[in-house]
């Protein structure tokens, strides 16, 4: 999908969030398993806690989350209270999208998706960035 024209309308919760599960489809084989035990949640912004917990000022700053416990942390014995989740936010990625111009807004919602779940598999954002070249 290219961008929209200014007289279209911006992509949907719920569209982003079927970007995101078709992302996690075309994971390889390996990781797709455990990506697909995250539950994905995509709201506009950020809530006021989880920018504070960050310390950020803007939440346009802040287009994903991951929220949970590593799978390089975890153990058998561990209750799990709760699921691991990773937050699309939906106004920060689309802002995103029409400053950057040149990328369809499923590259974005990937490129997005696959960094919050590589926090999942335990890699840190120094880790991650070393491979990632989408920001060159």
């Amino acid at each position: 999908m290219t961008n929209p024209s200014p007289d279209s309308i911006a992509p949907s919760l719920a569209f982003i969030e079927q970007l995101a599960h078709e992302a996690v489809s075309t994971l390889p084989t390996s990781f797709r398993e455990a990506a697909t035990l995250v539950r994905i949640r995509v709201e506009d912004f950020p809530d006021e806690d989880m920018l504070e917990d960050l310390g950020v000022d803007d939440a346009f700053d802040l287009t994903g989350l991951y929220d949970g416990i590593p799978l390089t942390e975890k153990s058998t014995a561990d209750q799990m209270t709760r699921p691991d989740v990773v937050w699309l936010f939906r106004r920060p990625i689309l802002d995103e999208w029409a400053e950057r111009g040149n990328v369809s807004i499923q590259e974005l919602v990937t490129h997005v998706l696959i960094h919050e779940i590589a926090h999942h598999f335990g890699w840190t954002d120094d880790q991650i960035a070393a491979i990632d070249r989408w920001w060159e």
